[in-house]
């Protein structure tokens, strides 16, 4: 059993590798004997399928952990519109509230540990007028995770990620760097300062175009904080 039977896996940004990353932990977690189960609770940009909404990224979630998990379960909300969640939602004539995902939440927790949540977007990103995909790590009291994709401009918004993750009361346990530009200049100096100026330790490094079930073993720093 994980110190932390669920954490929150935050992004700098949209498009940044927060899934490859969350299924990273997921296949190393289950390599170390965790029964660890993937969530997205709000998902944009699904498509119509004959079983219904499915997003991609909750999928990849869903096929990372344990067979016959519900997807309805990983994913509660499913919009159709590939944009932030509040709109896509106004598109489709709902209301993404706290409690449904509350729900679904503890269901997995029920039966799984760690429950490893993706957010959706930063960490400011909006799921309705009044609900910020932040307070799911705050209602929920998951300590963060905080993936930075390596790529210009990320020193300024990891270090503004994990300024906003501190002022609203959570845990950074960590940060990963992803590797989504392999052109990035001057990647390892970056990486050096990230872990100068960042309050958290780095709990792994992905390399660019490693599949999640390859890329678990840069996590073992991961596996050590959560341990």
């Amino acid at each position: 059993m994980t110190r932390f039977d669920r954490v929150f896996i935050a992004g700098t940004d949209t498009g940044i590798g927060k899934t490859h990353a969350s299924c990273a932990l997921l296949h190393a977690l289950r390599a170390a004997g965790q029964d660890a189960v993937g969530m997205k609770p709000v998902a944009s940009g699904c498509e119509e399928t004959p079983d219904g909404l499915r997003n991609e990224d909750a999928l990849a979630l869903q096929a990372a952990g344990p067979t016959g998990v519900p997807y309805a379960t990983i994913n509660p909300v499913s919009l159709r519109a590939p944009l932030s969640p509040h709109l896509a939602a106004a598109r489709d004539g709902v209301t993404v509230t706290l409690p449904p995902l509350t729900e679904a939440f503890e269901r997995l927790r029920a039966r799984h540990a760690p429950v490893v949540v993706e957010g959706v977007g930063g960490w400011l990103v909006p799921l309705a007028p009044d609900l910020m995909a932040s307070a799911l790590a705050q209602a929920w009291k998951l300590p963060v995770i905080l993936v930075v994709g390596l790529r210009l401009g990320c020193l300024n918004h990891a270090l503004l990620s994990a300024r906003a993750i501190a002022a609203d009361g959570c845990e950074l346990l960590g940060w990963i760097g992803n590797r989504i530009d392999p052109a990035m200049a001057a990647v390892e100096e970056n990486l050096a300062t990230l872990r100068e100026l960042l309050p958290a330790p780095c709990l792994g490094v992905l390399p660019h175009g490693e599949p999640p079930q390859r890329a678990a073993r840069h996590l073992a720093a991961a596996l050590a904080a959560m341990a």
